[in-house]
């Protein structure tokens, strides 16, 4: 049996009558006899006693009309679901963000979800990029936002949306360091640098540009994966953050001399065997807002 069936159906069991209800259905009466006796003898029995020109729901018949009624609501109902779903009115976004990319995503993302998707459900969750990776690959997420330098390639994750963004030293305005001339590492040394858990690449370029000091191992003092509680701390003492320029920008850049010259690269993360989720491409778009906007 079809969904049209039973709409055939519901129409015949309101009208009782087979020439009206097939004008209604824009079908010949021919047709829509065929239709229910096709039904009649898949079901086994007679749904309608004919009466003359009157047609009656046998009681075998006034049972099947009411699952009809429900199944023919239901698929209704699933229409709109899948039209909702493709508009992105509703459904669910698991998404996980490294630290640079959810200090200046997080807020915008629920912002976006709140106004203009607010029967949407949106699950953010943040941490190391070796645990987004595992909670990915398990499942658990629909995508990351991460540094891809910390991640290691593999034919099992798609990467794409990649945002090149510069990184820095800063400092609260009024800092001691922001009064000197020239500023060397040696100088920035005197005061704690707060960072997130750095990549081997940044960890690489620190050595090479200011020796085995700057490792991040000797020169991190305040380590966290909230990069927005170490920029909040950055504000409040004379502690130094190293973090993108552009999640902080009330905050004073320190040139050092030699300069820092480190970029991240935030990428966007899936499965490369999954479909995705609808909601996923408001993530791209917001990416392509926010990030690019930071960058400049």
């Amino acid at each position: 049996m079809t969904l049209v069936q039973l709409k055939h159906l519901i129409e015949l069991a309101q009208t009782g009558s087979f020439s009206l209800s097939a004008l209604k259905l824009h079908l010949t009466q021919p047709a829509l006899s065929r239709s229910i006796k096709s039904l009649e003898d898949e079901l086994g029995q007679a749904l309608f006693d004919r009466i003359g020109r009157k047609n009656e729901l046998t009681a075998f018949g006034l049972e099947i009309v009411k699952r009809a009624r429900v199944l023919v609501d239901e698929a209704q109902e699933l229409r709109q679901t899948s039209q909702q779903l493709q508009l992105g009115e509703i459904g669910q976004l698991r998404i996980g963000l490294g630290s640079g990319p959810g200090a200046m995503l997080t807020t915008p993302l629920m912002m976006l979800m709140a106004t203009q998707h607010p029967k949407a459900h949106i699950d953010i969750s943040r941490g190391s990029t070796t645990l987004l990776v595992q909670a990915l690959r398990e499942r658990l997420l629909d995508a990351l936002v991460i540094d891809i330098r910390s991640l290691q390639p593999s034919a099992d994750l798609k990467i794409e949306d990649i945002h090149e963004m510069t990184g820095t030293f800063m400092c609260r305005a009024g800092h001691p360091l922001t009064q000197k001339r020239k500023l060397t590492f040696a100088m920035l040394r005197d005061y704690p640098v707060a960072s997130t858990p750095l990549s081997d690449e940044v960890a690489r370029i620190l050595v090479e540009r200011y020796g085995p000091q700057a490792h991040p191992d000797k020169l991190v003092n305040l380590r966290s994966e909230e990069i927005s509680s170490l920029i909040d701390v950055a504000r409040k003492s004379d502690a130094v953050v190293l973090a993108i320029r552009a999640a902080a920008p009330d905050l004073v850049e320190l040139n050092l001399t030699p300069a820092l010259n480190a970029k991240a690269r935030f990428g966007l993360v899936t499965l490369a065997s999954r479909s995705e989720p609808l909601l996923l491409s408001k993530v791209r778009t917001l990416m392509n807002t926010i990030l690019k906007d930071a960058a400049l």
